[in-house]
């Protein structure tokens, strides 16, 4: 099993997470952050003082899938996300080395 983590512009979320639904994403999440780093958007720009500095505004999605499935969800959610242009963000893929589902109390290891 892999787990993937991408950082995509938040106005893409609907698109890459639609698109990840359609050829059926399992356990995606979603998550609100804050960026820090050269890929900033001075469209999306706000001032942090507790940062003294700039973020924007992004979406992490995560996906636990089988390494059969790690191709189609990677480029799926590059092909959805990518506008081209600095800052479209950046996709990582870890190994799952064990999930447990908290209310059966099963367990899938890789």
């Amino acid at each position: 099993m892999k787990l993937i983590k991408a950082y995509i512009r938040t106005y893409m979320t609907e698109k890459v997470i639609h698109a990840l639904e359609e050829i059926g994403a399992p356990r995606l999440t979603a998550i609100d952050i804050r960026a820090l780093g050269d890929e900033i958007n001075p469209k999306h720009l706000e001032i942090s003082s507790k940062h003294v500095g700039t973020y924007t505004t992004m979406v992490k999605l995560e996906i636990i899938c089988t390494d059969a499935e790690i191709s189609k969800f990677i480029d799926t959610i590059a092909k959805n996300a990518r506008t081209g242009y600095k800052g479209d963000g950046i996709i990582i893929v870890s190994p799952v080395e064990e999930v447990i589902n908290i209310r059966t109390g099963t367990t899938e290891t890789q």
